[in-house]
């Protein structure tokens, strides 16, 4: 029975799902489950396999991972989603799949039953019992009223700038007085790529309106190796107790390598 987990590594919804898919493979790997990760990368930098492999050691990941940088797998699925989870079963077919975070408990019944349906006699039919901290705690549905935000032009909306975006130009950008719930703008001296954005320096900022527990960034240093520290600021003040795991409660952080910052 294989289980095929389609991810890329700065992907907060496939992190959520880290924890349950890394207990799946442990605890039924001697029942006859294989699963194995396909990392299809989001980013430019997600195709580097020196990266890939510290994200895989960082989060404890030991089945197979497939690099399939050039999506190879992922069309032969039709995949188009992050994470992706499809089931098959030890005669070869696809008996389940799930697009997107939780529904953990249907996903792991399908493995006990198809384990079962292959003659494995041990299944243990109790659910793996989680407590996910940290970038692995799902969202707080109830009060998200944000949705995922791109500040490359291929994909960015609700950018409130005064003048718009200027693509693929380095170009001086003011914030707006106000931003509407789900906009955001930039200040400073930027270049803003299809999928990177890129400051130019020191000083720049990125202003965001949202309504969420949790904000996560992709960041990352244009010279590998050198760091460049960074302040976050919720309605104008310090953090304090509801700092992330990247800053600390006075806000400040540090970028050291490309990945996702809560």
């Amino acid at each position: 029975v294989v289980l095929v987990d389609f991810w890329t590594y700065s992907c907060v919804n496939w992190l959520r799902t880290v924890p349950y898919v890394r207990a799946w493979a442990g605890r039924y790997r001697d029942a006859g489950l294989v699963v194995l990760g396909v990392h299809s990368p989001e980013f430019p930098f997600e195709h580097d396999l020196d990266k890939i492999r510290s994200a895989l050691t960082g989060m404890g990941i030991d089945h197979p991972v497939a690099v399939d940088n050039e999506f190879a797998v992922w069309r032969a699925f039709d995949n188009a989603y992050w994470p992706a989870l499809y089931f098959i079963d030890a005669r070869g077919r696809r008996r389940h799949h799930h697009f997107g975070e939780e529904d953990y408990e249907r996903s792991e019944r399908v493995i006990q039953q198809l384990l079962a349906e292959a003659g494995s006699t041990d299944v243990n039919q109790d659910l793996v019992g989680l407590a996910p901290v940290g970038v692995a705690l799902a969202a707080d549905w109830p009060t998200l009223e944000s949705p995922e935000t791109y500040v490359g032009y291929d994909r960015a909306g609700g950018f409130a700038s005064p003048g718009g975006l200027v693509a693929d130009r380095p170009w001086d950008y003011t914030q707006p007085n106000r931003l509407a719930l789900n906009g955001w703008a930039l200040s400073g001296h930027w270049t803003v790529g299809p999928q990177v954005t890129t400051l130019h320096e020191p000083g720049g900022r990125i202003a965001h309106r949202f309504h969420a527990r949790d904000v996560n960034l992709v960041l990352g240093t244009e010279t590998t190796g050198v760091p460049v520290r960074f302040q976050v600021r919720v309605d104008g003040e310090p953090p304090g107790r509801g700092h992330g795991l990247d800053i600390d409660g006075q806000g400040q952080g540090m970028v050291t390598e490309e990945r996702l910052y809560q």
